[in-house]
């Protein structure tokens, strides 16, 4: 009897560690869920949006394995995003955080915002007003108007909060992409830490992956775990959307 018990415990460690060994695997070469915990993507993506991330989009590279082991430099089998992916990356001063943000300049590229309009290599990535955007802030509802911009033939909505003429946010410089990097900027414009601030340009060894869908969708301030909340607190016109 003992040592049938000792069997059955013996099977299912077994089972248990191949689980978990298949889910390494699939974490580390294919998919990667995250969740989203600030606004800097709106409308896009939404606090409590849980979202899978492909980790073979654009290669791998040291940061596609847990901790970021320093293996090997550069990517391996890598391809090059796209303007207008939405892509998982290495905070570049800190690489224990993750960051989500809209690719705009590739390497090689000019980048400039003039009155909130992106310029690429000088010419003006189109951007109409279409829609507006809702939330309560505070107990406050605030309404904003939705711009939408097309870039690499992909159209997607963006937040232009601050309106005023002469916004620093809305007016930079001119940013010139170095090889091997890539500008980024949150759709959510005026509230996203990006590529015109200390984020600056993310090198291509710090990209994570593309953002491709979400699988869960949570009203602000549900954890995941709440099971119980589901029912009320689901996004559920969210659900297994493409991004």
């Amino acid at each position: 009897m003992a040592s049938g018990n000792k069997s059955t415990v013996g099977e299912t460690i077994s089972v248990v560690i191949q689980a978990l060994l298949l889910a390494l695997v699939l974490r580390t070469f294919l998919f990667q869920p995250f969740n989203i915990p600030s606004g800097s993507m709106k409308p896009t993506l939404l606090v409590g949006d849980y979202i899978f991330v492909s980790k073979f989009s654009y290669g791998y590279s040291r940061y596609s394995l847990p901790f970021g082991p320093n293996l090997f430099e550069g990517r391996i089998w890598g391809s090059d995003p796209e303007r207008g992916d939405v892509v998982v990356f290495k905070y570049p001063s800190d690489t224990s955080k993750d960051y989500i943000k809209r690719v705009i300049g590739l390497p090689g590229d000019t980048v400039q915002l003039r009155n909130s309009v992106i310029y690429i290599n000088n010419e003006p990535v189109p951007r109409e007003q279409m829609g507006t955007y809702s939330e309560t802030v505070r107990g406050t509802e605030q309404t904003v108007p939705i711009y939408v911009e097309t870039l690499g033939g992909e159209s997607y909505g963006t937040l232009d909060i601050d309106t005023q003429p002469g916004n620093p946010v809305d007016n930079t410089k001119v940013f010139a992409v170095p090889e091997g990097h890539y500008f980024f900027l949150g759709d959510n414009r005026d509230n996203s830490a990006d590529s015109r601030y200390d984020v600056g340009f993310v090198p291509a060894e710090n990209l994570v992956g593309k953002a491709q869908v979400i699988f869960l969708s949570l009203e602000d301030g549900a954890a995941a775990w709440q099971i119980w909340r589901w029912p009320l607190d689901m996004r559920w016109s969210r659900l297994f959307s493409g991004i």
